[in-house]
């Protein structure tokens, strides 16, 4: 068909649901001359990776979907810049605001939402912002170059992109939440209390329960007030309550609207030839605020156009992910379980893993995953299918199988349909992968983003990618599914490890610019496992990135719930004295700290101290940091021994002290503890232990690999010694072995399970020269150590930028 003969398009908005329709029309040789109306200055970009710009991993040009050239190149006029106001039917043209008016055939109007404002006093106040594009994300830029802090209201999934975006920019940040749990809408009350304990770790604070009642301050917004009279300092708001479909075309046109603009299963609105798609729709009462149904729709829509058979739209299971960096959350279909509901569910606080299914008279109807999300394409599918649960399935979707073991991950791709969408942030359909794989001999992951744009967004669709491509390819398929540390490399631990050493690198930069991470600036998972790595590598020269640590790690202290710090002070082998406990009382009195608690490890802990207050309150303990924060030697608990004891054989508690003392400071993979008993009664339980250390009358027994945590492991025998100088060489060889070879936040219970207890066993008890060599190169990294409350004491710098400023960014 000639240019002359083809019907006039016209799309009203430049976004992800109208440009999207757009390509499915093109590659069914749909014969329109289309014309595209964007209200922004841009062309087609992916709006769910807003949250990269403003966190500064991104560019607009790396989120940009089709380019300038694109639009030339398919012979697609763009007018950017240009808001449409009204259709008119009559004349069958459709009018911008500029006078610009354009005859159709054929109208989609896509012209998405708005961002809810809440109708309080001052919300039209300078430095109030919704969340919804660029021009928002660069108000946030420059206002984190001003100010100080921010609130963020809203705790669904687009206010907690935006507020770790402001984290990330250095802003102290505040999420103002009316409900007590967050994203109440997609998580049940345990996911959403395990993603609030991860937000807190990684530096954002919570105003749960809280209801705005005004925005303070004159002609620029100066802080909240509350339902309850209470108040938050803010010099910068962001409104991320909700959001409404942007209907005004659709009125100004006399097209029927409801919520949003009202369309039938073939996305028809009211008005002859005029379609509509995307968030601006509502489709049998229902608006969709996510991008999966948008793309559903929009295929839809553009086999409908080209007069391709269809099956009509009847809606979408929904589902959301989020894509805050190191944060894996998923829920799909319903989340809340009632008296209808067969509730399947399991919860692992050490892994920080949550999985819930909800089934109906055996129906599959809903999902939640929090901190491991690889079974989400699987879930989503069976509830959209309305499955039957069976055992296969739950013993695949739940990871186990009979007796225990292990089940095989994944779901087959086979029964899926060529149309079925894997990659919900780009529209990638399962057919555009095997076509790619098939016709275009790709064979890797990064062949297939390249090539289609599935997995370029969020990532969480890959496990489906390498599924498909394992399925397409048989025993052609070569290890496209090799899980990295984390989801901005493909590079194991171990791998990472060789490379540092092999190419010399030497920050956090270097690794990740010459390995090639996907994310630039990396994530919570990645800055700080690199971190540790080197300054395990280089003891003597590398220099702490602090700005890649966890913020307790940072603060050197506790961060409690309500903003407060824990401040532990140690004391060495659970032992102290009568000045030492005078002088925490004393300070905890000053200082109005509301509880001073005894910990598991024999201590005291000081908690509820003011931020503003932390440093004093070190200063005038003056006793060494107990590392109840870090990743290392946390204590050394000590039964009294043959000191008191009328049964002990060994001095433990001045062993313990000394133990405590050798090794504190050192950083390592995980927390670390340490126990050692006068004889074998175990009053200080050294059995589930890392190190755990008993005494006899012939000397000392050492077992390794305990764990009393949530996965309890009894610690192993590993071996004998008679002088206290082997305990103590046999130790500084474990634990440099564990420094050496652990993965980053593994504790010993499970490093002793990966490597092997026999192995271990052979490199330190067995060769004498590798222990040696072990022993040597802990000497050197502990002879670096410095006592971390003292370091910030005498850096006034660092003193006034972590307590009398911002919140330092969390490691991301």
């Amino acid at each position: 068909m000639t240019g002359k003969n083809k019907q006039k398009l016209v799309v009203i908005g430049n976004g992800m649901a109208g440009i999207s329709t757009v390509e499915q029309i093109i590659k069914l040789g749909g014969a329109y001359d289309i014309t595209v109306f964007g209200s922004e200055p841009h062309p087609n970009y992916n709006r769910i990776m807003l949250s990269y710009v403003l966190e500064g991993s991104k560019t607009l040009d790396d989120i940009v979907l089709n380019d300038w050239n694109w639009y030339k190149d398919n012979d697609i006029t763009l007018h950017t810049g240009t808001t449409v106001t009204k259709i008119d039917e009559e004349n069958k043209v459709v009018v911008a605001e500029n006078g610009l008016a354009v005859p159709y055939d054929r109208v989609i109007i896509a012209t998405g939402s708005n961002p809810f404002i809440l109708p309080v006093p001052g919300s039209d106040k300078e430095g109030v912002v919704g969340f919804r594009d660029i021009a928002d994300c660069n108000q946030m830029l420059a206002a984190a170059k001003k100010y100080k802090k921010a609130a963020v209201i809203g705790g669904g999934l687009l206010g907690l992109e935006a507020a770790k975006g402001l984290v990330n920019l250095g802003m102290d940040v505040t999420v103002v939440h009316l409900m007590n749990d967050l994203m109440e809408r997609q998580l049940d009350h345990n996911a959403s209390a395990m993603l609030q304990a991860e937000l807190e770790r990684q530096g954002i604070k919570f105003a749960m329960g809280k209801q705005t009642v005004a925005l303070l301050g004159g002609d620029r917004v100066t802080g909240l007030r509350f339902n309850d009279g209470t108040e938050l300092e803010a010099g910068f708001v962001v409104m991320a309550v909700g959001i409404k479909p942007n209907v005004a075309v659709a009125k100004a046109s006399g097209i029927e609207v409801n919520r949003g603009i009202v369309v039938n299963d073939n996305l028809q609105t009211s008005m002859e030839n005029v379609y509509a798609v995307g968030e601006c729709d509502e489709h049998r009462g229902v608006c969709y605020g996510l991008v999966a149904p948008l793309f559903e729709q929009g295929m839809v829509l553009a086999k409908h156009l080209c007069g391709v058979d269809t099956l009509p739209y009847e809606g979408s299971v929904v589902s959301t992910k989020l894509k805050i960096s190191g944060v894996d959350v998923f829920s799909a279909g319903e989340f809340i379980e009632g008296p209808e509901h067969t509730v399947i569910a399991a919860k692992d606080e050490w892994k920080k893993t949550y999985k819930k299914i909800l089934l109906k008279n055996n129906v599959i109807v809903g999902a939640v995953l929090f901190g491991d999300v690889t079974e989400s394409a699987a879930l989503q599918k069976l509830i959209k299918q309305e499955a039957q649960m069976t055992d296969e399935i739950y013993a695949t979707v739940m990871g186990t199988g009979c007796c225990g073991a292990g089940a095989k991950k994944g779901t087959s791709v086979e029964s899926m349909a060529d149309e079925e969408i894997v990659c919900g942030c780009n529209g990638v359909t399962k057919k555009t992968i095997v076509d790619a794989v098939m016709v275009q001999g790709l064979t890797t992951v990064d062949e297939i983003k390249a090539c289609t744009g599935a997995t370029r967004s969020c990532g969480g669709c890959k496990p489906v990618v390498e599924q498909i491509l394992q399925y397409v390819l048989g025993d052609g398929f070569k290890s496209a599914s090799k899980q990295g540390i984390c989801g901005c490399t493909t590079h194991s631990r171990d791998e990472i490890v060789a490379e540092i050493r092999a190419k010399g690198l030497r920050t956090i930069g270097e690794v990740m610019n010459v390995l090639e991470w996907s994310q630039p600036e990396g994530c919570s998972k990645c800055r700080p496992a690199i971190n540790y790595y080197l300054g395990m590598i280089y003891p003597e020269t590398y220099e702490d990135e602090k700005e890649s640590r966890f913020v307790n790690e940072r603060m050197n202290a506790n961060i409690q719930k309500d903003g407060t710090y824990t401040v532990v002070p140690r004391m060495y082998g659970g032992v102290t004295t009568v000045e030492d406990l005078k002088r925490i009382a004393d300070v905890s009195l000053k200082y109005d700290v509301k509880v001073v608690k005894v910990t598991g490890g024999q201590r005291l802990a000081l908690i509820g101290v003011k931020k503003e207050d932390v440093p004093k309150v070190w200063e005038e303990l003056d006793m060494p940091s107990g590392y109840a924060y870090a990743k290392s030697l946390r204590t050394v608990k000590t039964c009294v021994g043959s000191t008191f004891c009328r049964f002990g054989t060994q001095d433990s508690m001045g062993i313990g002290a000394l133990i405590e003392k050798k090794f504190e400071r050192l950083d390592l993979p995980a927390k670390f503890k340490i126990a050692v008993n006068g004889c074998p009664r175990n009053c200080a339980e050294s059995c589930t232990k890392d190190i755990g250390i008993v005494g006899n009358d012939g000397g000392w027994e050492i077992f390794i690999g305990g764990n009393g945590g949530i996965k309890a492991r009894i610690a192993d025998a590993f071996c004998k010694v008679k002088t206290d100088e082997e305990l103590f060489e046999i130790c500084g060889a474990v634990i440099q072995y564990y420094r050496e070879t652990g993965k980053y936040l593994e504790r010993t219970s499970e490093w002793v399970e990966r490597v092997g207890l026999d192995n271990i066993k052979k490199t330190i008890l067995e060769d004498h020269d590798q222990r040696k060599a072990l022993v040597e190169r802990i000497e050197v990294a502990l002879q670096q150590v410095e006592e971390p409350w003292k370091k910030v004491l005498n850096d006034k710098q660092v003193l006034r930028a972590m307590f009398h400023s911002t919140s330092p960014a969390a490691a991301e």
